[in-house]
């Protein structure tokens, strides 16, 4: 049963009942001082939580006990919970330092374009990834065809050679796929709604793509059908008795999550897919419903 039919959005009630919630702009005037992002970052490099009162005040080297409790209390039951035996991370306070590590709300580097393994599924040229704004893509470079673009925190380039990034990049993009394929939103863990859209206009050049968005936050991705295949199993057992291993192959590499010749609409409302994968004188053809759910494989060969 796809995820579609086990609820209608009538029949969905929230358990979610928010007693104490904080606007936007009052959680970023909260963390937006240079104390509390300091307990925050003090926290973080603790060797072990929860830190007690007195330890986590030496870290942050402030005298006034009067006045680090004040900002210690600020983020508390927001940020930072209290425990019997100290101080402790939620969530969001986690998330807040992650994102100062990652290098988002302070780092904005610059990266000349390198080559990556693989060649154009439209001309056949060579690729290279290049960066901007926090996003990574991986382009022909003598066509410019895109091979697809995703966010990609600056962080993620720091004590990383060119094929460390690449590889790193292929891992994440994977990553985001797949728990948004399963209606998890890979920012804040809410519902992602997923959808089926005919147009070439997308992070890549495919005539049929894949919308996620999540219906919380409103972080979106889009790709090609195939990205859902990756892991699945009758997949990987093909590619693995033809040689090729999909866990050493970046994404980009592999034509039929890249390129639209090997994905078709078979049926509309709803939808139904069809995602072709020739290798070595044989064809994998996977069938998918709307929600990427594998409904059928079969294979032809010519053996």
């Amino acid at each position: 049963m796809s995820r579609s039919s086990t609820s209608s959005e009538s029949e969905r009630e929230s358990v979610l009942e928010c007693t104490d919630c904080l606007e936007p702009a009052d959680a970023f005037a909260l963390i937006g001082n240079e104390t509390r992002l300091a307990i925050l970052e003090a926290l973080w490099a603790a060797d072990d939580r929860p830190v007690s009162f007195s330890d986590l005040r030496r870290e942050v080297g402030m005298r006034d006990s009067a006045q680090f409790n004040y900002h210690l209390q600020k983020l508390t039951d927001h940020f930072v919970t209290q425990r019997e035996d100290g101080y402790t991370f939620k969530h969001a306070g986690e998330k807040v330092v992650r994102s100062v590590i990652a290098g988002s709300f302070n780092q904005h580097p610059t990266l000349e374009p390198f080559p990556v393994e693989g060649e154009c599924f439209d001309c056949g040229g060579s690729l290279q990834a290049v960066y901007e704004d926090e996003r990574l893509g991986i382009d022909c470079a003598d066509c410019g065809q895109c091979h697809g673009e995703y966010a990609f925190p600056p962080g993620g380039l720091n004590d990383r050679t060119h094929d460390e990034i690449a590889d790193a990049f292929d891992q994440r993009v994977r990553h985001l796929h797949c728990l948004a394929a399963d209606g998890v939103c890979p920012e804040c863990n809410g519902r992602m709604e997923t959808r089926i859209v005919e147009t070439g206009d997308c992070c890549l050049g495919v005539d049929v793509r894949v919308d996620h968005e999540c219906a919380q936050c409103g972080h979106a991705l889009c790709s090609a059908a195939g990205l859902r295949l990756l892991d699945h199993s009758a997949v990987v057992r093909f590619h693995d008795e033809r040689g090729v291993s999909l866990d050493e192959r970046p994404y980009w590499t592999l034509p039929w999550c890249v390129s639209p010749e090997y994905t078709r609409v078979l049926e509309r409302d709803p939808y139904r897919l069809e995602v072709r994968m020739p290798l070595a004188g044989d064809e994998l053809r996977v069938r998918m419903d709307e929600e990427l759910e594998v409904l059928e494989t079969r294979l032809q060969t010519d053996r």
